[in-house]
């Protein structure tokens, strides 16, 4: 587990908790008694934060939203680069509330390439703030 200090920047409190959904992921994606719903959902919450990570980092603010299209657009109004498989990314927003509450029946997840997408944009993300965490 990752201890962030309470002084700890807001884009690294969002980086230590994206990491936290993509490690729940990787742990429920394996159990098939677990649903799309819930490894969905913390593939995309792993997503969203990391999003919310480089933005946060870049003095950029956002409304409180869970639409990673949203946030994606808010990267490209300020020029910055695109996490890997932008374009799939939509893919993931069903998960984020609709299927966790059970308000609608998403086609099943492809688990490993949700799983995959949320390594790679925590990635980058933890990339685009390294300079500004000092490292």
């Amino acid at each position: 587990m990752v201890d962030q200090p309470s002084h700890s920047p807001v884009y690294a409190l969002l980086l230590a908790s994206a990491q936290q959904d993509l490690a729940a992921c990787k742990l429920l994606a394996s159990n098939d008694g677990i649903g799309d719903a819930i490894v969905g959902f913390h593939a995309q919450q792993s997503i969203e934060k990391s999003l919310k990570a480089v933005l946060s980092a870049h003095s950029i603010e956002f409304r409180r939203t869970h639409d990673l299209i949203i946030l994606l657009d808010l990267l490209q109004d300020h020029k910055l680069s695109s996490p890997p498989e932008a374009a799939w990314l939509d893919e993931l927003n069903p998960y984020a509330v609709e299927a966790r509450y059970g308000t609608i029946d998403p086609a099943g997840l492809d688990r490993s390439r949700a799983l995959q997408v949320a390594e790679q944009v925590l990635d980058w993300a933890a990339q685009e703030t390294r300079g500004l965490r000092g490292e």
